[in-house]
């Protein structure tokens, strides 16, 4: 589905995810990486459910608004993302079905209640006893007289009870399975070289007569379902009422909110099928998907790896080459700019600069932006420490981060016992900018430096996302970055502050308005015949407004070159431009930067970014892009991104059809930037290679 000009944004969304699951068809990548990879798929699912398909069915009840506003009918959207839905949910069960025979050529296999030996019998019914049994209360739901409120985020056993002779009428029962407090893999009893595991919710099925044989029945099928909700905090505009209490009310209310997709075992009984469709007030006009025997399959990203006699070989990050040998990264950045990039660059060196901030008398203050932050944050840490040296810190914490929310809740109280300063955003608009300002005094002289970042300051993540950091001392671009911070402290008497901005591209003051002069200053360029190009590395690109200039641009004859990883909603082929060369790239780590390169008449513009092209960032966030203006690091991020545009392995082609072909390697030699960029960056230092973590290449 298109609309006049551009893809429709969720239609796109799902390719991307087509795209993770690519990965996890793919017989090269190692097969506990393989089975992550579904993980992740369902995972991403899950969230689309819960954000978008809530989004579009709440649109439903506009009508022609809704139509004209999206030029296709949420019906429309939504019928056309059951049918890809239902395609995609074929092809997990057909790899996921490969996986598992894959499993067992490595003497790994994953058991169900109907498989287990005498010696697992014994040991399930021990667990069951012993580890399960107080976790769980079964519901007698045709008892119940109001249906129970399920839990998006958990699965459940659907049950049907019976005797064989008749003698009592059959019941229906729901068991929660508790795998948030317990393990969802746990490790049977196994004979020499082989690994058995059996699921929590098998083993809860294995002792269903325990649960329920005091009934009389003697006879017990059970299997999953799973129910996704409707996921948005609606923030009323109840002035009496703190944002606090908004969002605490909001995550109340999210564990109620309407039913958005029901995923149910295939071979459920069809009699308690009809009654759970009935009782959870579901239609014919819902996600009604019928699956395997597993959901929740996002806890497979943590498959144990115990099992597999190769391990990840995931290689371990690397300090920065001026960084070797340097005491103090704080006496680096006062030098010169530098760029870490993660998860090449070790995250240690963000966290060591905070460290020596709390540290060092002459320093006064710090200043950050946390958007998502690790479960055992070393940030936090750092910062709690610097307020016990004395130092005034400010934390602006964006408590609407979407699933994190109520982390960032506990962040807020644990912040304020110990003496922070606690910003909670700005009305009506996210905090997404990734920003940290260290103000330090000798003598009469005040110097400022910290860093622009593309990514969360968590360093679980990043090790796993593809981000910049730029640390600097640049004074024009930390002014900006005072100034945004000093808007933070007062927003509703400082909005001048971020229009006062004139180093950092700031939303939504002047960001777009800004990159709109650019790609003008290309079409000038391309117009007048002289070389013009743009380069985009983004996470989405659906902005209207953008896209529709940037079809300009390509029709005037400017060179672009975009890297997208997830929404692309541009069409890249037209009768009326140059093919646009558009690909995305799903690897072993998350491609999460946004970078932007135009030519600028041959004076390059360079800038990192927090911002992705969607009208939510451009125009209802606080972000910031920011120029890398040291020639040498423009040149290293030009490398980076140039390596990214040969890759011929992990790259698909964005088209118009969203047909996700690889990028055909034809005669050239094979590039995947991932591995490529490691090397590029690791040759800079010098010393001797870093090895794998652990194991060998699998």
């Amino acid at each position: 589905m298109q609309r006049k000009n551009t893809i429709v944004r969720d239609i796109s969304w799902l390719s991307f995810n087509e795209r993770v699951l690519q990965e996890a068809e793919d017989e090269s990548v190692p097969l506990r990486e393989r089975i992550r990879f579904l993980g992740i798929f369902s995972n991403n699912l899950d969230e689309f459910f819960r954000v978008r398909v809530a989004g579009l069915k709440r649109m439903v009840s506009l009508g022609s608004k809704a139509k004209m506003h999206l030029e296709h009918s949420p019906v429309a959207i939504l019928e056309e993302i059951q049918e890809k839905v239902i395609i995609q949910q074929k092809n997990f069960d057909r790899i996921w079905n490969d996986l598992l025979r894959e499993l067992r050529k490595q003497k790994i296999f994953l058991v169900s209640d109907r498989q287990l030996n005498n010696k697992q019998k014994q040991f399930v019914n021990k667990y069951f006893n012993e580890e399960v049994r107080s976790n769980i209360v079964p519901l007698m739901i045709e008892n119940i007289q109001a249906f129970p409120m399920l839990n998006d985020k958990s699965i459940y056993l659907a049950c049907r009870l019976s005797r064989k002779d008749k003698g009592i009428p059959g019941q229906f029962a729901l068991v929660s399975v508790p795998a948030r407090r317990l393990p969802r893999f746990v490790i049977l009893p196994s004979r020499q070289n082989e690994h058995h595991i059996i699921l929590l919710e098998d083993i809860i099925r294995f002792c269903l007569p325990q649960i329920f044989s005091f009934f009389g029945y003697d006879t017990f099928t059970g299997h999953i379902i799973k129910v996704t909700r409707d996921a948005e905090i609606d923030i009323d505009s109840d002035i009496s009422t703190t944002l606090i209490q908004k969002i605490e009310k909001g995550l109340k209310s999210r564990k109620q909110g309407k039913p958005v997709r029901f995923v149910f075992d295939r071979d459920i009984d069809p009699s308690l099928l009809t009654y759970l469709v009935r009782r959870l007030g579901l239609s014919k006009t819902d996600n009604i998907i019928p699956g395997g025997s597993i959901h929740n399959f996002k806890d497979f990203m943590d498959f144990p790896e115990s099992v597999f006699a190769q391990r990840s070989a995931r290689k371990r990050p690397f300090n920065h080459p001026m960084l070797q040998t340097a005491k103090r990264v704080t006496d680096v950045v006062l030098e010169k700019d530098l760029l870490l990039n993660f998860p090449y660059h070790s995250f240690d060196s963000v966290i060591d600069l905070l460290r020596e901030a709390a540290i060092d008398p002459d320093v006064t203050v710090i200043k950050i932006t946390a958007y998502r932050l690790a479960p055992r944050s070393k940030i936090i840490n750092a910062l709690t420490n610097a307020v016990r040296n004395g130092k005034q810190v400010t934390v602006m914490l964006e408590l609407r981060a979407r699933f994190d929310e109520e982390a960032n809740l506990e962040w807020k109280e644990e912040l304020e016992e110990a003496g922070v300063k606690v910003l909670i955003g700005v009305p009506n608009m996210k905090v997404h900018a990734k920003l940290c300002l260290i103000r330090k005094r000798v003598g009469q002289t005040t110097t400022h430096y910290g860093f622009v970042s593309t990514g969360n300051l968590n360093e679980k993540t990043a090790g796993l996302y593809g981000d910049h950091c730029l640390l600097t001392s640049d004074r024009n671009i930390m002014a900006d970055v005072n100034r945004i911070f000093n808007y933070l402290e007062q927003p509703a008497k400082r909005i001048n502050m971020l229009k006062a901005c004139k180093t950092l591209l700031v939303s939504p003051t002047g960001m777009r308005r800004q990159l709109l002069q650019l790609i003008q200053t290309e079409i000038r360029a391309a117009r007048a015949k002289k070389p013009a190009s743009i380069l985009l590395k983004l996470n989405s690109l659906s902005d209207e407004l953008l896209i529709e200039k940037l079809y300009e641009a390509a029709k005037a004859g400017v060179e672009i070159q975009l890297i997208i990883r997830g929404i692309c909603c541009m069409l890249t082929e037209n009768k009326k431009f140059k093919k646009i060369q558009a690909i995305s790239i799903v690897d072993e780590y998350l491609e999460h930067a946004r970078v932007l390169v135009f030519h600028h008449g041959g004076k390059e513009k360079v800038y990192i970014s927090s911002a992705d092209w969607m009208v939510r960032n451009i125009d209802h966030r606080i972000e910031a892009a920011c120029p890398v203006t040291a020639p040498e690091l423009q040149q290293e991020i030009k490398e980076l991104l140039r390596i990214q545009l040969n890759d011929n392995i992990k790259a698909r082609i964005l088209d118009n059809d969203l047909d996700n072909q690889y990028v055909n390697p034809r005669n050239t030699r094979k590039v995947r930037s991932q591995v490529e960029i490691y090397n590029y960056l690791f040759r800079k230092l010098s010393t001797k290679p870093v090895p794998a973590e652990t194991g060998k290449d699998n």
